[in-house]
């Protein structure tokens, strides 16, 4: 099984608050491919067939829940957390070293959601 995840289809309570964050964020992700879908953001990924969605659900409320993105160097996770940052995410907290072999930046978009950058080396 060479992929792992499909695709990821995120909530938020208004689209229009977080649509410039996404189309910044998201190509910045490997998520080049901007796809037309009635009533969702979407793009897919520049390599395969995963794809990143975001939709309207006005009762949504962001959590504790977190989605991390692998990063294969230090300094892709600084470039996305600048890309993060300029785009307009709140609660920046890095990037930087967390344990040895672990380097991260945690953000929220504009809505709350929660969204690691993460690098690590070793096993």
């Amino acid at each position: 099984m060479k992929r792992i995840y499909d695709h990821i289809d995120l909530r938020v309570p208004r689209l229009a608050e977080v649509e410039s964050f996404y189309r910044q964020l998201l190509p910045a992700l490997g998520f080049t491919r901007e796809e037309e879908v009635e009533g969702w953001l979407q793009y897919d990924a520049d390599d395969g067939p995963e794809f990143f969605g975001v939709t309207e659900s006005p009762g949504h409320v962001p959590n504790e829940n977190r989605i991390a993105f692998r990063a294969q160097s230090p300094q892709e996770v600084d470039r996305l957390a600048e890309t993060a940052g300029s785009a307009g995410a709140r609660n920046i907290e890095g990037p930087m070293d967390y344990e040895p072999g672990y380097y991260a930046v945690f953000f929220e978009d504009p809505c709350g959601n929660r969204f690691e950058v993460c690098h690590r080396t070793g096993g």
